[in-house]
């Protein structure tokens, strides 16, 4: 088994809340639940077609996408 990363994750009571619901709802813990989300959006993340690299909209002529400097 990998080694998992622990860290601090602020949310609002109603979400919190709901994810208690939703994760009930699929019998996991809240810990479960936000892992089984994220998992998801990882993997249609790495289904979709490869992004251009994100720059700041600054191109190495540093010129923006429209041709103005910054």
């Amino acid at each position: 088994m990998s080694a998992k990363k622990s860290f601090l994750l602020r949310l609002s009571q109603e979400m919190w809340e709901e994810l208690e619901r939703w994760a009930a709802d699929d019998f996991r813990s809240v810990n479960g639940q936000i892992e089984s989300i994220l998992h998801e959006a990882i993997s249609r993340r790495r289904k979709k077609a490869p992004a251009a690299p994100a720059t700041g909209g600054v191109r190495g002529d540093g010129t923006s996408a429209d041709g103005e400097k910054p």
